[in-house]
């Protein structure tokens, strides 16, 4: 097939949204909430599911239009299915999931129990496999359709520790990264999988990009910043722009991708 001309309405439209729903879990944290203004602005009808509606509504204030809140707890299946069904009887199909939600428990890299360490695998990639089995009904009922699961740079690479070294409260656990790394091999597998279904899986996987209370030890930011080549960490809205990507037409032809948004860090 050849080429569409340059005057064609699917570069000018490529990006736009417009009628597609996404789901999201965890929209309303640090950076969730960036991810859904960036779907919301370019057209997309954005289903936030989380567990506080209260937190919603203090996260974003006057609702727009297209911006709406399910609960939904991701740790439990009845509570995934009852809001995927609740979302299709109020706002159709979706088009989009993105699996954005996290929980976990304990720190110490050698002392973790047994119970915290399984329990911060599941908020890692549990959620994302529990998700991710329940909407495909949705998706293989309209022909196709993308999830996007949220990894990290830690999935990718070890911390580095000596960056921690002031800051020991700002290390992520080892459950963490082992649960990221599982998330980018499940987007392998499930993009495998479903691709003769016309359902593209792709992964995000943001690098440094501290919350406004860790960014608070200016001492630790120093430490990050020292590591990645743009010389800056991540602000929210710098991962937008890769949701907006992968959920859109554009992205038709992309799955199984790992797409590492961290300035830079593990190119070193």
């Amino acid at each position: 097939m050849a080429a569409a001309p340059l005057t064609d309405v699917f570069y000018r439209t490529m990006f736009d949204l417009t009628g597609r729903t996404v789901l999201l879990t965890g929209g309303y944290g640090h950076l969730g909430q960036a991810i859904a203004a960036g779907l919301h602005a370019h057209g997309a009808r954005v289903v936030v599911l989380g567990r506080s509606a209260e937190s919603f509504a203090k996260t974003f204030g006057e609702v727009p239009d297209r911006l709406h809140f399910i609960f939904c707890d991701v740790s439990e299946t009845a509570s995934v299915q009852a809001a995927f069904r609740q979302s299709f009887d109020l706002y159709g199909p979706p088009s989009v999931l993105i699996n954005n939600a996290y929980y976990s428990r304990g720190q110490q890299p050698d002392a973790l129990p047994d119970a915290d360490f399984a329990l911060g695998l599941d908020g890692s990639v549990g959620t994302a496999y529990r998700c991710l089995r329940e909407v495909l009904p949705y998706l293989r009922a309209t022909g196709g359709g993308k999830i996007i699961n949220v990894a990290s740079m830690y999935g990718v690479v070890a911390p580095d520790f000596d960056a921690y070294a002031d800051a020991p409260q700002f290390l992520n656990p080892p459950h963490y990264g082992a649960g990221k790394a599982a998330m980018i091999q499940l987007t392998k597998y499930f993009a495998s999988y479903l691709g003769p279904a016309n359902i593209q899986v792709n992964c995000v996987s943001p690098g440094a990009f501290p919350s406004d209370t860790v960014r608070q030890n200016p001492t630790f930011e120093g430490e990050l910043h020292r590591r990645i080549p743009l010389g800056r960490v991540g602000e929210p809205q710098d991962l937008a722009g890769a949701f907006v990507f992968l959920s859109s037409a554009a992205a038709d032809f992309v799955t199984g991708h790992n797409l590492v948004v961290d300035g830079g860090w593990t190119i070193r």
